[in-house]
């Protein structure tokens, strides 16, 4: 059986998609953010919980900020990028749980009163999220460049609160000269997948 999604868009969000490490200046608009936003709000998480903030960095000194927290490898690229996005789980999202699912609204005392359980689920969700917010760019036409190498202390104290854990960082734009390192292997089927 064959995929439904048409190939080229196959090979757009997948197949020839990669991790971007050099990107022209050509800008990154909010509105392409905004549309980006507004396809992946609809992914699935556990109790439409969407735990996922978005954090954009786009003044140079804020920019400057996050260069130095980024390890020593990651730091040229972002610098460089048209637009970087902090991804973090929000870890007070339980708050938003009567709006977000309403047919259960005593979910957020009931399932999430504990802050341990919180960030658990907001971790493992927002994560989730983060893989659609990437093929999101993707569809955008852009390429993303997701990185964790970087002090994640050193970007909560500077760019967030100690209810928002950092997840990753992205570079987003139009991918530049030399912006793909070799494709790396992939699992085969028969050594993912099993059937009982």
């Amino acid at each position: 059986m064959s995929l439904v999604l048409d190939p080229a868009a196959q090979d757009l969000l997948f197949r020839e998609a990669r991790t971007a490490n050099t990107f022209t200046d050509e800008p990154v608009t909010d509105e392409q953010v905004r549309a980006i936003y507004d396809l992946v709000k609809y992914g699935p998480t556990s109790m439409n919980q969407s735990p996922l903030r978005v954090t954009l960095v786009r003044s140079p000194e804020a920019r400057e900020r996050l260069v130095r927290h980024m390890a020593e490898g990651n730091q040229p690229k972002t610098a460089a990028a048209p637009l970087v996005a902090i991804l973090s789980a929000d870890n007070e999202f339980h708050e938003e749980l009567p709006h977000l699912f309403p047919h259960f609204p005593q979910a957020k005392d009931a399932v999430f009163a504990e802050r341990p359980v919180r960030e658990g689920s907001a971790a493992l969700n927002a994560a989730l999220q983060a893989a659609y917010f990437i093929i999101g760019v993707r569809a955008a036409g852009l390429a993303a460049g997701p990185m964790t190498g970087f002090d994640f202390e050193g970007v909560r104290k500077e760019f967030l609160d100690d209810d928002h854990t950092p997840l990753m960082v992205v570079n987003i734009g139009r991918p530049g000269p030399d912006a793909w390192f070799p494709r790396s292997p992939r699992l085969e089927y028969e050594q993912v997948v099993t059937t009982v």
